[in-house]
């Protein structure tokens, strides 16, 4: 059967008719005779879901596995030929396929934790580091390079919902309000860096929430006070209205100022919202959610190919990119659909594991740390010719 490993399995997930119309719309299979955009997506996933950092890892790799191409549908696949992809064929197919998969995520995606039922986002950046010398189109700094991914996490599943990449200069603030189309009923959540009175304008007015830290020189009146619960930490909740001539010429409305005190990590913070509804209380725990994009991130960068690069040219960075948040995406699907209970690293080091090996993607779920090698040890030997 052509479903018969566990990298096959995985491609089944893939919308191949978007994928195929993906193709067709930026002409990736022009001039093409064996080696396709499929395949170099499949070879990329492997990359990913393998662990393999070199495109002398990815060639050596799969030329062990030769028996097991076929049910891929992968030619013999050679660096030069991978390199010329990743460097030719346009990165927004990828970018398109993200997108599609993400619709098939977003309906499948186990709600947030919060009572009320408003969507609620957290939107942040990270810096992934080039160097300047390999990837001249990266200006950072006079020495450095960097991009920067922006990313919008979407709290129902903790999956990206939007993500856009940008030179390294690019301010945090201003990514958001070029890229960033507000919903209307959601909550946005938000560090100090993307504090701008003009944009908290713009949300406000098409009819969508934030919440974020107040800077510290923050000058306003108090113009009422609600009673708080201090047990809980709280210290404040306050209706202020902006002072500042210039804040208040960019947002003239009532805002609202919680403080709180982290007993854990021992800090004070304060957070400004145009939310009036939700209790003191909930406000500072959807903060606190914030730092969930921030794990993300994190997870991104140590379990996932987007440190280290099979190509210098921009268009091959961002293929990387794009198929490592793919690949990000087909765990949190499969996560979703079957209703794993462990980590998503968890399942991310079971796929790893058995990436080309003849088993149930279903049945690789419920195996366990001693079941697997007896599950190996049934599976005919591979012979290498020496």
């Amino acid at each position: 059967m052509h479903s018969n490993t566990i990298m096959s399995q995985l491609l089944t997930l893939i919308p191949r008719h978007q994928f195929d119309n993906a193709v067709s719309q930026y002409s990736g299979n022009r001039y093409v005779k064996k080696f396709t955009t499929w395949n170099q997506l499949t070879t990329l996933l492997y990359s990913q879901a393998g662990n393999k950092n070199t495109l002398r890892d990815i060639q050596t790799a799969l030329g062990t596995q030769q028996p097991k191409l076929y049910h891929l549908g992968l030619p013999a696949v050679k660096r030069s030929t991978l390199a010329d992809a990743n460097a030719q064929r346009d990165y927004r197919i990828m970018e398109k396929l993200f997108y599609h998969l993400l619709d098939r995520c977003q309906q499948i995606a186990p709600p947030h934790k919060f009572r009320f039922k408003n969507p609620v986002y957290s939107f942040d950046s990270t810096t992934i580091d080039l160097c300047l010398e390999l990837f001249p189109w990266a200006t950072f700094r006079q020495t450095k390079g960097a991009i920067k991914l922006h990313c919008q996490l979407d709290l129902r599943g903790h999956i990206p919902s939007f993500a856009v990449m940008t030179d390294g200069k690019c301010h945090d603030i201003r990514a958001a309000k070029a890229f960033l189309d507000i919903l209307p009923d959601s909550i946005y959540v938000l560090d100090r860096g993307y504090n701008d009175f003009n944009w908290f304008r713009h949300i406000d007015e098409s009819k969508a929430l934030f919440v974020t830290r107040a800077k510290d020189n923050l000058k306003y009146v108090v113009t009422g006070q609600q009673e708080i619960d201090l047990k809980k930490g709280l210290l404040f909740d306050k209706t202020i209205q902006l002072s500042s001539f210039y804040a208040k010429k960019k947002y003239h409305k009532p805002l609202r100022l919680v403080g709180f005190y982290d007993s854990v990590s021992q800090n004070t913070y304060y957070f400004l919202t145009n939310n009036f509804s939700l209790s003191a209380w909930t406000i500072a725990q959807i903060y606190k959610a914030r730092w969930q994009v921030e794990l993300f991130f994190k997870w991104i960068k140590q379990h996932l190919k987007i440190k280290t690069f099979l190509g210098t040219s921009k268009n091959a960075v961002m293929t990387q990119i794009w198929v490592a948040m793919i690949y990000f995406l087909l765990l949190a699907y499969i996560k979703f659909q079957t209703r794993f209970k462990n980590s998503l690293f968890h399942l991310h080091r079971l796929i790893q594991d058995t990436l080309l090996d003849r088993l149930s993607l279903i049945d690789l779920l419920h195996l366990t740390d001693k079941k697997l090698p007896k599950i190996r040890n049934m599976e005919p030997q591979l012979c290498f010719i020496l």
